[in-house]
């Protein structure tokens, strides 16, 4: 069962690795990237990252869309965690079961703005969120659980 897909540039770290994870109660964090699985380096930092709780599973977004397709992960509690908000589009594009999406944290980029505390957006970002939540997605952003959640159509 997918728990929460989130958006974090960052992937695994504190606020997801612990607060979240507990939140969550997950016992499996899928990093869908085809960014990380070619680094050997974040590859073994994500693993130290992770909490002793949760096994960890890193896959290129095409493998990701295929395991949650092929129902392998429903056996898990899953968080699952993307750099972008364009491989978040592309996994709520072939996984229908996913229909929730946490904005978590985007650093500053030339040309993005600034929508939350810890979430910057480009204006084909904001347009490609406003597309899913016309689809019925849920869209929220929040750092960390303890903080109120802020609707990403509210903004």
């Amino acid at each position: 069962m997918i728990l929460m897909l989130r958006v974090d540039h960052r992937l695994i770290h504190g606020q997801v690795a612990y607060a979240w994870t507990n939140y969550l109660k997950a016992d499996c964090i899928l990093l869908a990237s085809d960014d990380i699985i070619h680094d050997e380096l974040r590859i073994a930092a994500s693993n130290m990252a992770k909490p002793a709780t949760a096994k960890l599973v890193i896959k290129g977004i095409e493998e990701s869309i295929a395991a949650i397709n092929s129902g392998v992960t429903d056996k898990y509690r899953l968080m699952v965690i993307v750099e972008s908000v364009a491989d978040a589009v592309m996994l709520i594009n072939n996984c229908p079961t996913i229909r929730e999406l946490n904005l978590g944290n985007i650093k500053p980029r030339e040309g993005a703005k600034q929508i939350e505390k810890t979430f910057n957006l480009l204006p084909e970002e904001e347009n490609a969120l406003k597309e899913l939540v016309k689809k019925g997605v849920h869209i929220f952003i929040q750092r960390v659980p303890e903080v109120k959640a802020v609707e990403f159509n509210k903004i």
